[in-house]
């Protein structure tokens, strides 16, 4: 009787070895070649499951920034307005040590979705999706009346995610000047603000 091949299985195991070879040395260190060997494949034998890197390593990232919106999703349950919004800028910076090795690796697939438009329109849809959760907070903040400001939520909801992608950045290339106490005053300030009315 031949045996039975789980190829979903298989495809789960060869994007979690690529997390793994990114992780370990960036997305370079993610060839074909060491994809296949931890992978325990022949050489070769990955296009059977992804048609060539790019695929696959869209799967990793996927993976990652699913799990993330899981994570935050169960972080902020049961909350709404601006505490959910608060607690959702806090939890998505880069604060804690393990928070600095998913910088890293997201600014390696930020390089490389600069020269590939289906890496690119991966990341699109998550951001779209974020800031859409971003607009939901900052509605209700202002139906509860916690939030007065008269800045419009579409710029706010942009200042949010370029906090999150400066400090990702900082984190990797300057950590030096990059802090706990830093990123939460920014946070208390951008709260704060959203408090006063203009």
């Amino acid at each position: 009787m031949p045996k039975i091949i789980d190829h979903d299985q298989r495809r789960s195991d060869i994007v979690d070895v690529t997390w793994e070879l990114i992780v370990e040395g960036g997305i370079e260190a993610a060839t074909m070649r060491e994809i296949a060997a931890r992978a325990g494949f022949a050489n070769g034998a990955l296009k059977h499951y992804f048609t060539g890197k790019d695929q696959i390593i869209k799967g990793a990232y996927e993976r990652s920034l699913h799990g993330l919106g899981d994570r935050l999703a169960a972080h902020v349950a049961g909350r709404r307005g601006i505490e959910a919004l608060e607690m959702s800028m806090r939890f998505t910076l880069p604060i804690e040590e393990g928070d600095a090795t998913a910088a890293r690796v997201l600014l390696s697939f930020w390089e490389r979705c600069a020269f590939s438009p289906e890496l690119d329109h991966g990341y699109s849809e998550h951001l779209d999706s974020w800031k859409a959760m971003h607009r939901q907070y900052l509605r209700e903040g202002r139906e509860d009346g916690d939030i007065v400001t008269a800045t419009p939520d579409e710029q706010l909801v942009d200042e949010i995610v370029m906090m999150n992608i400066g400090a990702t950045v900082v984190r990797v290339v300057s950590p030096e000047h990059m802090s706990v106490a830093v990123l939460d005053a920014q946070v208390t300030d951008f709260i704060a603000r959203l408090r006063r009315a203009d």
